[in-house]
């Protein structure tokens, strides 16, 4: 682990674990005040026998523990703990079921959510036949919380289930609930070979994942050649990614609906649903015409719009405006409340179109030799360089550390096509998990990339146009 010039990472597919030695099942108890929602997952963990901390991870992988005052999400989620009820997810009425609760309290009150959500997370459990020593290993939960999601598919489920132990990883401070970050491998089981892999053969922008929207859900077509594309739509889900993937892959039903892309909140991660020559069912009338981006989160919370989402998002819309000679201004990319006859509001207020326009276009195009922005700025307050690499004249890639966050950061710094877009990339791989990748074409730099575990070394690297470098594992200790 990270001491005093060194670093140590373990993790996750994602964010990982804390950068000081834990035991693999420890579930530390919240740090909380007197507050009622974190009193709710205490005692609903109790009651079901579910570990504390995995619980508040899987309400925060949903909702980030917003209750969104009753509302649904787009898939008929409810509540903090996203309980479900819709043609093919039926969670709300399982936990109506196994608390003797009725469906409007549990859609409604807070405490209710929990228990019903840690109800149905114990029943996902018991059918995979945990006994009570197993239940006490939250590394044995993977499975129930994969199935604790209904997903399409096993490969939808996994990254479902890898967000929720990202959260435990990285730990939780929202609405009053704080969780540690807790150093978890989990036991993947037969989720364990289906990683998301991106199929150059059907994506459309490199790096996207695929995953096959359901064929009741859009329309084959013929474009551009048969209807011109000249406009990008942002949406928000008003869900989680992956429920959103998954709500997309699940029909026929009576409200067709699609997007070609969803991007992650945590990381950017892209996943194509839809080929652009094919039109997506998700603006109205600007379907013939549209590329659809959806943005996992929902319009009333800021804190799902992160840096790597709009850059990401930025990238993927440079792309596609570059293909199809789609200008590059908010006249010909617009918001879904910008479509005529939509009765939509997303992406709603807290989408920032200066810096996501900015991303977009480029910055300022400056172009000037030196660089505005360090790793320090990019991996954020109290970051500092425990080791670095020069990309020849191209730029220089930084392994970082913040003693007070308890996590690595990568960055890599261009030092050539400043304010232009063009290839860079920045990855960190801890001993034993998924490489975690920000790779795109960017003006300035690529990253943040963080992780943070105990007793694991790490790999990291980065890339500018040609210049690459990638470490040994190494910093173990």
């Amino acid at each position: 682990m990270m001491k005093t010039t060194t670093l140590v990472i373990a993790g996750l597919i994602a964010l990982s674990g804390p950068a000081v030695a834990q035991a693999a099942t420890a579930t530390p108890a919240a740090t909380t005040a007197a507050n009622p929602l974190a009193d709710a997952f205490t005692k609903a963990a109790a009651t079901y026998e579910v570990p504390r901390d995995l619980l508040v991870a899987l309400g925060y992988a949903e909702t980030h523990l917003d209750n969104h005052e009753g509302e649904p999400s787009a898939s008929g989620g409810y509540g903090v703990m996203h309980l479900v009820s819709n043609p093919t997810n039926k969670s709300l009425e399982e936990a109506a079921k196994i608390t003797s609760l009725s469906a409007a309290k549990l859609k409604t009150d807070d405490a209710s959510n929990v228990l019903g959500g840690a109800a149905v997370l114990r029943a996902k459990a018991d059918a995979l036949g945990l006994d009570a020593t197993a239940r006490k290993d939250p590394a044995k939960w993977y499975g129930a919380v994969a199935a604790y999601g209904q997903l399409a598919d096993d490969t939808t489920a996994r990254i479902y289930a890898d967000a929720v132990y990202e959260a435990l990883a990285s730990g939780v401070d929202a609405e009053g609930v704080q969780t540690e970050p807790v150093q978890v491998t989990p036991d993947r089981g037969k989720y364990a070979d289906d990683a998301p892999r991106a199929l150059a053969a059907a994506v459309d922008y490199p790096g996207a994942i695929w995953k096959a929207a359901h064929s009741s859900n859009y329309a084959v077509s013929n474009r551009p050649t048969g209807d011109k594309i000249d406009r990008i739509v942002i949406h928000v889900t008003q869900g989680s990614y992956a429920g959103t993937i998954s709500w997309f892959q699940t029909g026929p039903r009576p409200n067709p609906t699609s997007a070609h892309y969803v991007i992650r909140s945590s990381d950017g991660q892209i996943t194509q649903m839809v080929r652009e020559k094919n039109r997506a069912f998700h603006a109205g009338n600007y379907n013939r015409r549209s590329v659809g981006i959806e943005h996992e989160g929902y319009v009333n919370n800021a804190s799902w719009f992160t840096d790597q989402m709009y850059r990401s998002s930025a990238a993927l819309t440079r792309s596609i405006a570059d293909r199809y000679g789609i200008p590059k201004d908010r006249s010909h990319i617009v918001g879904h409340n910008q479509v005529p006859g939509s009765d939509h509001t997303d992406p709603g207020p807290n989408w920032n179109w200066t810096k996501y326009m900015s991303y977009v276009t480029g910055g300022t195009g400056g172009g000037g030799s030196t660089n505005p922005h360090t790793a320090e700025e990019v991996c954020g307050p109290g970051y500092k360089t425990i080791d670095s690499q020069a990309l020849g004249t191209s730029g220089t890639v930084y392994l970082m550390y913040s003693s007070s966050a308890g996590k690595n950061c990568v960055a890599t710094i261009k030092k050539t096509s400043l304010g232009k877009a063009s290839a860079t990339s920045a990855f960190l791989e801890v001993k034993g998990a998924a490489r975690k990748t920000d790779s795109g074409n960017f003006d300035y730099y690529a990253g943040p990339v963080q992780a943070a575990a105990a007793d694991k070394c790490v790999k990291w690297g980065g890339s500018v146009g040609t210049a690459t470098y990638t470490s040994e594992f190494e910093h173990c200790s």
